[in-house]
């Protein structure tokens, strides 16, 4: 049974394509969850079909107490420190928000292809709760991105961009999923 909480997705990957070797990433996602998320099957489809090698785990980041006596401000103020808590200095960090940089499939795997050409050990999605983002996390986010210039829930969005770490892979590996 899910709770309520935020929680912080790793994986590790070493890619392989035109024969160039590329460095260990790590891939985190932090968001906020709902007690049932629908999407639950098919988010563990697409975390069962990544690649063996990518060592990927989740880590939760427990709910805010008290959420309904806070104010919307206090509320993302307290859901960034919990998150910061997460971040190291080296972490290239995006932030999923409708007003950021939009990418087709294939430009989101060259993104990440060229994260890890850059040696980038570990990247950071990070996905908002109701309120969205302090500041603080606009300030400590490398990249905002955008999977829609809608508005989406975030149990959504944790779904579309699990869908997307895996098909990134595939585009990478050269396996047949995505088709132009």
């Amino acid at each position: 049974r899910l709770i309520q909480n935020e929680i912080l997705m790793k994986t590790q990957w070493h890619i392989h394509k035109d024969i160039r070797p590329f460095n260990e990433l790590n891939i985190n996602e932090i968001y906020k969850d709902e007690l049932l998320c629908m999407g639950i099957p098919l988010i563990l489809k697409y975390e069962k079909r990544l690649p063996s090698h990518w060592n990927y785990q989740r880590i939760e980041i427990p709910d805010l107490k008290n959420r309904k006596i806070l104010s919307e401000q206090q509320q993302k103020e307290k859901e960034a420190a919990l998150i910061l808590n997460k971040l190291q200095p080296t972490d290239f960090v995006l932030v999923l928000d409708e007003k950021g940089k939009h990418f087709t499939s294939n430009d989101f795997a060259n993104e990440l292809q060229n994260l890890m050409n850059q040696s980038y050990k570990q990247v950071v999605f990070i996905i908002g709760g109701p309120y969205g983002f302090s500041e603080r996390i606009y300030t400590r986010a490398n990249q905002k991105i955008s999977f829609s210039k809608m508005t989406f829930t975030h149990q959504m969005i944790r779904l579309f961009l699990t869908e997307q770490i895996y098909r990134t892979s595939t585009i990478l590996l050269g396996k047949p999923y995505h088709h132009e």
